[in-house]
């Protein structure tokens, strides 16, 4: 095989893989029943996102090797986390919030702090792919350091909880009729700290 059809090649499979991605998760936003659609084309939009899986070789009766490597690409080249509906995902669906516990009994609430619009948007992608994730070896290490974060603004605090959610929104139906979004928990996490030493 020529170079010149070896760059071809690898352009359509990269630009397929791309096309690929964003049909799974276009088709998995249809089956949550948010978009106008009826919720009985939910089936056949489930359907078409494990098609799409199976293209992207996801099924688990792909080879090991061949799955890893696909999957390995994706993330490397950055496509499994910024093509989902439209570029960049539409992020925000996870939320986290710190219950913040004093000495003296009282408790707060806080979430992450950001310092930018770009950092808030990076932060709400992350929330979501860790709240998605099933692997609490990966999760659990993010979540401390964003408690860690969290404790450094709030030195007083002896023990905060972490709790990982899920903004639910609303069928069409059930928007219809004045049902508004809802909160599903997740995850919880606590981490206890010493207090910190009075200022001299």
């Amino acid at each position: 095989m020529s170079r010149q059809k070896f760059y071809v090649a690898g352009y359509f499979i990269h630009f397929f893989l791309i096309a690929t991605v964003a049909t799974r998760e276009f088709f998995w936003v249809l089956s949550q029943s948010r978009t106008i659609f009826s919720s009985s084309l939910n089936q056949t939009w489930r359907k078409a996102e494990e098609a799409s899986s199976v293209a992207l070789l996801q099924d688990p009766h792909t080879p090991s090797g061949l799955r890893q490597a696909t999957a390995t690409y994706l993330h490397l080249a950055g496509i499994e986390s910024g093509y989902g509906f439209f570029a960049p995902n539409i992020t925000g669906q996870c939320k986290l919030v710190f219950e913040l516990h004093y000495p003296d009994g009282r408790t707060e609430s806080a979430v992450p702090a950001v310092s930018s619009d770009a950092s808030g948007l990076r932060v709400a992608t992350l929330l979501d792919k860790i709240g998605w994730s099933k692997y609490d070896a990966l999760r659990e290490p993010i979540i401390k350091m964003f408690t860690q974060a969290a404790w450094r603004e709030h030195r007083d605090a002896t023990m905060i909880r972490a709790v990982l959610g899920m903004v639910v929104l609303p069928t069409i139906d059930e928007y219809e009729n004045g049902i508004g979004s809802s909160n599903e928990f997740l995850y919880s996490y606590e981490y206890k700290f010493e207090p910190a030493a009075p200022k001299p």
